[in-house]
């Protein structure tokens, strides 16, 4: 593959990393895509070597090579879990080799831009680690409680309206169907024992008229203000009862959230909001690696040539 790729990590069925890498075939940028946890150890092909100036050798998927010491720009999108290697013991510690032998040379690439760096995303998407940085760069955040007493949690939610919110969106099914936990109002007396099983997130409820999705590639900032139906607390559980409008993001809140980033050392973010009748902006929550094509289709935000342009350009924007 001649000239500086960028690579794309991610599954084999990914309609967003499409478009991206759809319009860096437009530019002529060269691009190597493939998913780690599936085309690693074979049909992929590693061969790593360290030198002076940092790794270089080559990967090879297929009948496509890239220069390691060349790679402009790494796009960590969603690439499948590596297997968990739960057979023989020579397959589970084979599973954790690639992991690390792959996944470092991967995230330790000479003068190649991460979007974003996979170990950044990882310490981003502790909701605790969130709520302190927007707390520290200035941005307006619920009162809010972890816990797993039960007392402590009513007490909580008796002193003001509370929602409960997951720490993290694992994925389950019903009767053999994908669902997701939305965040939901709670009362105090809705509390019980069973608190005490796992860490419970309970926020103050914001009295929002709107909600706003801010996504931040690079230095570019793309917002939309999403109304849901009357009463809906998470606008995720009625996406087809949502309208989209563009809005400008307050200065105040970019300059905020270029350092929210930087502090956690992303180049992307796609940030949740609640907003007020005096039009305050609530900081919910970041997800660092979140979707973003359908709010490019429902606002008609250019995320796309966002993101193309910060791989196309890679670390040189930088220097």
């Amino acid at each position: 593959m001649d000239g500086h790729p960028v690579l794309v990590c991610t599954e084999y069925e990914d309609a967003t990393a499409d478009l991206v890498i759809a319009e860096l075939n437009r530019r002529r940028v060269p691009v190597l895509r493939f998913d780690p946890g599936r085309d690693f150890p074979a049909p992929a092909v590693l061969a790593a070597h360290m030198g002076a100036d940092g790794w270089g050798g080559r990967l090879t998927v297929g009948e496509r090579t890239a220069d390691l010491a060349a790679v402009r720009a790494l796009y960590h999108r969603r690439p499948s879990p590596y297997p968990t290697g739960s057979g023989e013991q020579a397959a589970r510690f084979a599973t954790q080799e690639n992991r690390r032998g792959l996944g470092g040379v991967l995230g330790a690439l000479p003068g190649c831009l991460y979007l974003s760096h996979p170990q950044a995303i990882a310490r981003a998407e502790y909701k605790p680690a969130q709520l302190d940085a927007a707390t520290r760069v200035g941005l307006t955040v619920p009162a809010t409680l972890i816990t797993n007493d039960p007392m402590e949690g009513k007490a909580f939610c008796a002193e003001r309206p509370t929602i409960y919110k997951p720490l993290h969106a694992g994925a389950y099914d019903v009767e053999g169907e994908p669902a997701g936990i939305w965040a939901a109002p709670v009362e105090a007396g809705e509390i019980d024992g069973a608190v005490r099983h796992s860490a419970h997130l309970f926020q103050e409820r914001v009295p929002k008229v709107a909600d706003v999705r801010t996504v931040v590639v690079g230095e570019q900032v793309f917002s939309a203000r999403i109304t849901a139906p009357p009463g809906v607390v998470d606008w995720r559980a009625e996406y087809r009862s949502l309208t989209y409008e563009p809005v400008a993001c307050p200065d105040g809140i970019r300059g905020a959230l270029a350092r929210f980033l930087a502090d956690f050392g992303l180049n992307f973010g796609a940030f949740d909001f609640s907003v007020t009748a005096d039009g305050a902006w609530w900081f919910l929550e970041c997800n660092p690696n979140g979707q973003w094509a359908w709010l490019e289709d429902a606002a008609g935000l250019p995320i796309t040539h966002a993101i193309a342009d910060l791989l196309e350009n890679g670390a040189s924007q930088h220097d």
